[in-house]
């Protein structure tokens, strides 16, 4: 996925996948009426992954007063996702991409050969179109910085 692509155009938007108390959702109910954050990370509790987790949840209210929602994937199963937002007190939903159909359906490159995961945010406007598609591996902070740099320059 990249800068101007629409979410809804790709086969991932619609699969069903679990919250971390395991309701089933999908992307289209969080993507297509206000902006959202969408950032996948490798693995729920591992050291870069909680930095930016909880770099995104001390920055949480950025998002909301610009009208936008953060959403966190892995591919964790629900009851590691629930440990991980209560351990680290997250406010915003992780969703469970277990056998990684939401990677392969938004097209989310592995790091390290692909040998992980990838870490990639994405930064959709309310219409669902791509606006910021960052990748980087091990610098987790600046996956927000990008993403509130993206979301205050979206037109109000």
């Amino acid at each position: 996925m990249k800068q101007g692509d629409r979410i809804q155009d790709l086969p991932g938007f619609n699969l069903s996948v679990k919250t971390a108390d395991g309701t089933a959702t999908t992307l289209a109910s969080y993507i297509g009426t206000k902006p959202c954050v969408v950032f996948f990370y490798p693995k729920a509790g591992t050291t870069v992954c909680t930095k930016e987790a909880c770099k995104f949840r001390d920055e949480y209210s950025v998002f909301t007063s610009a009208g936008a929602e953060v959403v966190g994937i892995s591919s964790d199963k629900p009851d590691a996702l629930a440990k991980f937002v209560k351990s680290q007190r997250l406010n915003f939903p992780l969703l469970s991409d277990e056998g990684s159909k939401l990677r392969k359906g938004l097209k989310v490159k592995g790091d390290l050969f692909g040998l992980m995961p990838g870490r990639v945010t994405y930064v959709f406007d309310k219409t669902g179109t791509c606006v910021l598609s960052f990748h980087s591996a091990l610098n987790a902070q600046k996956h927000v910085n990008e993403a509130i740099a993206a979301i205050k320059a979206l037109p109000a």
